[in-house]
């Protein structure tokens, strides 16, 4: 009975239709080939008309290559992973319902660790050869390396900015930040945090003040953070008093910070997109005198992502798109602040002339610097760091808005 019954499972087994075999990310003309007539649904976030207007375009480009594109508006990444983990559970490992996730950060290492991923296919692109192999922010995520798990497609950066009238020549560094404050007392200002742009100031100040940078890339420990931490804090304590209104009150975000500096309340601000100064110039909030500048040994950011879930049933046309994501035109559009303004991820100096030309003639605007002036981001810590300095700066410094 018991061979019997193996013999039936064995011919049932046989007679189940086999799933496709996935692409080989390798063999690029089989994946061209195997992406023709796909549809991508794309989980993306869809809040701002900029960046829907460019997911269409992009759309259009795919469709030339006979790919349709959908994009499926999310209001948070988190959606398309829980969505991922459920099929999972469910035994859906073939034909899911997502072909592409823009995602980073945390929802790329949840879904790295339960193996929800497709690949390796990001370093097979063929624009992949278009980055800088040693542009950290371009493989590992928040310091989780993405394994040819995701593909980069844009960049953000912190960028300080100054009004050139009033300030020819800005500190560059934060221990020149602080020696121009004790002779400029509250002429400089942050977010509190945990406000995301006041967090990133604190982990920009503790990359460029820790003893111990390696320590950043692995999770907090006890050991690690006290002896990391350590020229951080004394550092605020010396700051603190010097800020604006010494520090008992501080902007609520990057809007504020922009109207401190329009009033004259402030000399020097700063956000994690480098074309905000430029943007509030031209929108009339700041003079067009304000200029951007970056510390002396660069300035933290980070990449976005799209990655692939391991059952998706479109992965040959997600790895298209990705492509698409990565060429000189894509780029540079998606670089352009009359388009969008997000960063670019490719090496300018890995281009042919033609398609370095199409970032030369952007014009980035009077306060904007450009991708070769930006230089390679500093890598973000592990997102643990955040955290526990949030925390920290809360229980030491913070106070009611």
């Amino acid at each position: 009975m018991k061979a019997t019954l193996i013999a039936a499972a064995t011919s049932l087994t046989l007679a189940l239709p086999a799933a496709a075999a996935d692409p080989d990310p390798a063999d690029w003309d089989a994946v061209v080939e195997a992406a023709q007539g796909q549809t991508v649904y794309w989980n993306a976030w869809g809040g701002s008309d900029v960046v829907n207007d460019y997911i269409a375009w992009v759309g259009e480009q795919a469709a030339e290559q006979r790919v349709t594109l959908e994009h499926v508006k999310l209001t948070d990444t988190a959606e398309a992973v829980s969505r991922v983990l459920a099929e999972k559970t469910a035994g859906r490992d073939d034909d899911g319902g997502i072909d592409l996730i823009w995602i980073n950060g945390e929802n790329f290492a949840a879904m790295k660790e339960q193996e929800l991923l497709f690949g390796p296919w990001a370093e097979d692109l063929p624009n992949r050869d278009l980055t800088d192999p040693a542009n950290d922010a371009l493989s590992a995520d928040f310091t989780v390396l993405t394994e040819g798990l995701e593909s980069p497609w844009g960049a953000a950066q912190l960028v300080f900015y100054h009004d050139s009238a009033r300030l020819p020549e800005p500190p560059r560094s934060m221990e020149a930040l602080l020696d121009w404050l004790r002779d400029n007392p509250g002429r400089f200002a942050f977010p509190q945090p945990p406000d995301f742009l006041g967090s990133t100031f604190l982990k920009q100040a503790l990359i460029e003040l820790t003893p111990t940078p390696d320590a950043l890339a692995h999770p907090v420990t006890k050991a690690d953070y006290e002896t990391a931490t350590g020229p951080l804090w004394d550092f605020m304590d010396d700051l603190t008093p010097l800020l604006w209104r010494q520090g008992r009150a501080y902007p609520q975000n990057a809007a504020r910070l922009i109207q401190l500096m329009a009033d004259n309340e402030i000399d020097i601000g700063f956000e994690f997109n480098p074309n905000a100064a430029s943007n509030a110039i031209a929108n009339g909030q700041l003079p067009d005198t304000v200029r951007s500048h970056l510390h002396e040994d660069g300035t933290l950011g980070n990449a976005s992502f799209v990655a692939i879930p391991y059952n998706a049933s479109a992965k040959a046309g997600a790895m298209v798109v990705a492509n698409i994501l990565l060429s000189p035109e894509a780029q540079a559009r998606m670089a352009d602040p009359d388009v969008w303004g997000l960063g670019t991820v490719l090496d300018l100096e890995r281009l042919a002339p033609e398609d370095r030309a199409r970032f030369d003639e952007i014009d980035f605007g009077p306060a904007t610097l450009t991708p070769d002036e930006l230089g390679t981001p500093l890598p973000e810590p592990h997102p643990s760091w955040m955290e526990r300095l949030e925390e920290d700066w809360t229980s030491r410094y913070g106070v009611s808005q």
